[in-house]
């Protein structure tokens, strides 16, 4: 039996302190100004433009945190803040903090107690919808925890051929339609989105130097076309109920060639809700941040994909990403 732990408790409570923690060193450049060398606070201090005792105990908990390490008084890099935190990193998650950490979704979790109690968020303005901010910061900010993900699922799509038509549904960023497109030169990328955000994607495509038609609009009510390959479906269903998703799938259904396949990719968590921990936890932002959006497990994509007319599926881990891909294919 587990002996009574307060610290374990206490450690809960504060955990505030870890998240803005790191979120000063971001910002104040610690981690840039350690990627030159070890240093001490004073020559931290001086680099980023701060007082030293401010820096000096940021840099102690960020050191208990585990996020980097101290020889004697001088501060250093661990292989996780050298490859995560240092913005030269090309693997670097610092610039997805202005998303993950925005004022509405720090104002979901404030909130989360009223929200349980109402059965619903307590925000004005849910991060589900058109006129949501909130999704422009994410196309310009996210890419980092996406790169991975996408060349998986490119890899995973053209394994049987490539593609002449793929519809890239929130395509966002565009990096999981690019992908396909560096691997299927021919194929045409159709990226859907609401208009402001096709903004970012079409100067992220014109960096890439790949062609995308653009299709403003929702996912919901726009005129997806027909005769695809293959539809993207990234970080989507999660925001929605399951007679939403089920809505959504036999839009995809329908705009998919027979034998064409939707490639799904979102946290799943296990039948049990409980593990892995990473898309297991996603339910709770979901309810703090959606009128109805949950992390499904592959049981409930089954009977929604069912629901929709889908045929034969798979689910498979995505390497480097707590996220899942399910293929699911319309029949021939």
């Amino acid at each position: 039996m587990t002996a009574p732990n307060p610290e374990f408790v206490f450690e809960m409570i504060t955990a505030h302190q870890k998240s803005a923690a790191l979120r000063a060193g971001v910002e104040l450049g610690v981690f840039d100004a350690l990627g030159a060398g070890p240093a001490a606070a004073a020559q931290l201090a001086a680099c980023v433009g701060a007082p030293e005792r401010g820096i000096r105990i940021l840099c102690d908990c960020l050191t208990i945190f585990g996020l980097i390490a101290r020889n004697g008084d001088r501060y250093e890099h661990t292989p996780t803040s050298a490859v995560f935190l240092d913005s030269r990193s090309p693997a670097s998650m610092a610039p997805t903090i202005p998303f993950l950490m925005n004022s509405k979704i720090l104002a979901a979790s404030n909130g989360l107690t009223e929200t349980i109690r109402r059965g619903h968020t307590v925000l004005e303005e849910p991060l589900a919808g058109e006129e949501v901010a909130e999704w422009v910061t994410f196309a310009r900010t996210m890419q980092p925890m996406m790169r991975a993900p996408a060349e998986f699922i490119a890899e995973t799509l053209v394994r049987d051929g490539p593609p002449k038509k793929v519809l890239d549904v929130a395509a966002s960023h565009g990096l999981f339609g690019f992908a396909i497109a560096r691997r299927a030169p021919q194929c045409e990328i159709v990226a859907l989105d609401f208009p402001n955000v096709l903004e970012v994607t079409a100067e992220h495509a014109k960096v890439a130097g790949i062609p995308v038609t653009l299709l403003p609009g929702s996912a919901f009510t726009a005129d997806l076309g027909t005769g695809y390959d293959a539809i993207l479906v990234t970080n989507l269903f999660h925001h929605f109920s399951v007679a939403d998703c089920e809505t959504l799938m036999r839009r995809f259904h329908a705009a998919l060639r027979p034998g064409g396949s939707m490639a799904v990719f979102e946290f799943v968590p296990n039948e049990d809700r409980l593990t892995p921990p990473v898309p297991a936890q996603f339910a709770l932002m979901m309810l703090g941040n959606t009128p109805s959006g949950d992390a499904y497990t592959m049981g409930d994509y089954s009977k929604m994909l069912d629901n929709s007319g889908f045929g034969e599926r798979e689910l498979m881990d995505v390497p480097q990403s707590a996220g899942r891909l399910i293929i699911a294919r319309r029949p021939a």
